[in-house]
């Protein structure tokens, strides 16, 4: 007798393989709010709380204080404030133009000295066959990187000032040379600034492949021929990077400049303590913060560049 049990038929123009089961019907959507990882990542956002009220606290209050008082005026007469452009557009005449000019030139200058002269070191150390030369210079330059502003300003007056050690020993007066002035400043910021960037550049030089110098050399290239080729096309977001850190490193600092040189070179970081302090006039403290504000525009255009540079050497050396 024939088994009259209905049997599930197949869609048109879809014939199942022999011995093969029926496909299983499909899933019915969710419903429950987007699934589990979406619950996962509500239950994670929280985390991220504290940092965004860090960072409101401590650099987005600062922040808008310092855009606040920078287009502030106030009239000592009535004692009432408005908003005007009064000082930014004096922050950027005058002796407060020449002091951000001079920032900006005594960065750009120590920057790019303390790229090529560490990049230098640091391709010297990584070649180099002695393997405990490498954390003697990284040592070194980690302790130097940090040894800047009042103390080195000391230990140069004490050694190239007027009556420092090696004047004396050489008579570097007779020269003409004087450390209280742009280039002295240059020598006292590439102290700590070329040990910094021998840290910074060791991670992207150990980043070339050794096949690389290889497949070259197989090819009948020279030494100088894969460095002009390969090497520094592939290092050059790195050093550019590099030289960008420089100069936000050397635009910011201050303490060195301040103890050597005082107010006889015109930088912005002395022009903004000078104001804030009202060294020159009284009530200057809002252009000070103005000054300030062109500093942080300034560090901002850095970042701008920086940043897209950093991605780009971890691309190619990660």
């Amino acid at each position: 007798m024939p088994d009259k049990t209905a049997l599930p038929v197949p869609a048109a123009g879809s014939v199942p393989a022999a011995g093969t089961a029926a496909p299983a019907p499909p899933a019915p959507p969710v419903r429950d709010g987007g699934g589990p990882r979406r619950r996962t990542r509500r239950h994670r956002w929280p985390v991220v709380v504290p940092f965004f009220v860090f960072l409101a606290v401590c650099f987005g209050l600062p922040a808008g204080t310092m855009v606040y008082g920078a287009f502030t005026v106030l009239d000592p007469a009535s004692g009432t404030s408005e908003l005007s452009t009064e000082n930014v557009s004096g922050s950027l005449s005058g002796a407060y133009a020449t002091g951000l000019t001079g920032s900006v030139e005594l960065s750009a200058v120590t920057a790019l000295l303390a790229t090529v002269i560490g990049a230098l070191i640091a391709q010297a150390v990584v070649s180099s066959p002695r393997a405990g030369l490498r954390g003697i210079v990284v040592s070194a330059s980690g302790v130097l990187a940090n040894f800047s502003g009042a103390p080195l300003a000391f230990a140069f007056i004490a050694t190239l000032g007027t009556t420092g050690t090696v004047t004396q020993l050489f008579h570097l007066d007779r020269t003409g040379f004087s450390l209280y002035s742009f280039t002295g400043l240059v020598l006292a910021y590439l102290y700590f600034m070329i040990p910094l960037m021998v840290v910074i550049v060791l991670p992207a030089l150990d980043g070339l492949r050794a096949q690389w110098q290889e497949a070259a050399a197989s090819c009948g290239a020279t030494r100088s021929q894969y460095w002009r080729h390969v090497g520094i096309p592939v290092l050059t977001p790195s050093l550019v990077g590099g030289a960008v850190l420089m100069f936000g490193t050397a635009f910011a600092s201050h303490a060195t400049a301040a103890v050597m040189v005082g107010s006889s070179q015109p930088l912005i970081t002395i022009q903004i303590a000078n104001a804030l302090n009202g060294n020159v006039l009284v009530g200057q403290e809002n252009l000070a913060l103005a000054m300030s504000l062109n500093m942080v525009v300034i560090a901002l255009l850095v970042m701008a560049v920086q940043i897209p540079l950093q991605r780009r050497s971890t691309r190619w050396l990660g």
